[in-house]
């Protein structure tokens, strides 16, 4: 993705655009229908302007907000230079609702419905058996793409000693390999034997990407669609030059992957579950949820140093895409956002379509035509 390098705003400048930023915003918060709709079937809406307002307010650096004022005021056709006290808001209206649809359609929508699940690869043996066999260009890309991820997923469970990073929980299939090699003797990656431990749990282990696979996916060789595009141009303005951290073969590396219990990766992957950087412990996290009873049911909150390698070859997650999910995670929260795309995706697994057309059947036609449902909203 290229880019233009534009001068960060001046003090001043930026000083004025901010102020004329909230002014917009505080307007619409007014007679926002997402403040006026029963609790009851909120659900079915989200707030515009408080999307607006914390995608800025969450946005990763002094250079990715002056980015997203200058995107916003350019929507809007303001000059962020000047004060406007004669805002004419009735003018305003549809392109301030236009921007923040933009984000929902183009970023928050498709990143809450690609991270639901992790495509979890099969193994390697069997990328090795298509390969054998002559694949074609298709199933070339499509080996490539197993490959990385059983990979990512060897090197994830390695880094983390086949535990769940929240729960600790063990790694079922390899406890049972290792029971059935060494018996009695079988132990963890610590070196402590199975049989000493009483309170150890067990579950099959997936591995969980902090930013989705399906963000550097391509429909068409090395071509990527304008779909995902547009979604690398939302998540670089929220945060500059996070595009060339993951970029291509690097969304797949194992900084930004986790090991994770399924019911963990559910929670995480729609973003109830985040992780804030604990101050000055490296490595060191606490995990929380948003609600009371998320909180009863995964043990939260809790705090985790998050394990390394001795060798340190296999990087740790990265703090930085931590950091990013969960701003996005709050922003979803705040917003009502995650609640209306969560009831958008229940939908379409129920194959509801209403007689009143709120199920929303163009957005979901758009996720579809973007391919980032591909069958089971997990790819």
């Amino acid at each position: 993705m290229s880019s233009t390098v534009q001068e960060p705003l001046g003090e001043v400048e930026r000083a004025t655009a901010r102020d004329t930023f909230y002014r917009i915003v505080e307007h619409f918060a007014h007679a926002d229908p997402y403040n006026t709709t029963p609790r009851a079937t909120r659900h079915t809406v989200y707030s515009q302007p408080l999307l607006v307002q914390y995608t800025y307010e969450f946005a990763r650096s002094v250079e990715s907000k002056d980015i997203l004022l200058r995107s916003f005021f350019g929507s809007l056709a303001l000059d962020l230079a000047v004060a406007d006290a004669s805002l004419d808001f009735e003018e305003l209206a549809p392109l301030f609702s236009a921007f923040a649809e933009y984000l929902m359609d183009n970023f928050f929508l498709p990143l809450k419905a690609s991270t639901r699940k992790t495509p979890q690869p099969s193994p390697a043996i069997h990328s090795a058996v298509l390969r054998a066999q002559g694949a074609t260009s298709d199933a070339e890309a499509y080996v490539g793409t197993e490959e990385r991820l059983a990979t990512m997923r060897a090197e994830c469970l390695v880094r983390d000693r086949h535990r769940c990073i929240i729960s600790r929980k063990f790694n079922a299939p390899e406890f049972r390999l290792r029971a059935g090699l060494y018996g009695n003797d079988a132990r963890d990656d610590n070196g402590i034997l199975f049989s000493d431990q009483d309170n150890l749990e067990f579950d099959a282990l997936e591995v969980a990407h902090i930013l989705p696979h399906s963000l550097m996916k391509t429909s068409t060789g090395a071509v990527m669609d304008e779909s995902r595009q547009a979604a690398l141009a939302v998540l670089n303005m929220f945060d500059h030059g996070v595009v060339y951290f993951i970029n291509g073969i690097d969304i797949d590396r194992p900084r930004n992957g986790l090991t994770l219990s399924p019911l963990m990766h559910s929670y995480f992957g729609s973003f109830q579950v985040y992780f804030e950087a604990v101050d000055n412990q490296y490595n060191t996290y606490r995990i929380q949820s948003f609600t009371a009873p998320d909180n009863r049911v995964l043990h939260l909150p809790i705090t985790r140093t998050l394990f390394v390698t001795e060798d340190r070859t296999i990087d740790p997650p990265s703090p930085r895409l931590l950091a990013l999910h969960r701003a996005v995670a709050h922003i979803l929260h705040l917003s009502g956002a995650g609640e209306y795309i969560d009831w958008i995706l229940k939908d379409m697994e129920e194959r509801i379509v209403r007689a009143d057309g709120s199920s929303a059947l163009g957005r979901l036609v758009g996720l579809g035509l973007g391919g980032w449902l591909d069958g089971a909203i997990c790819s």
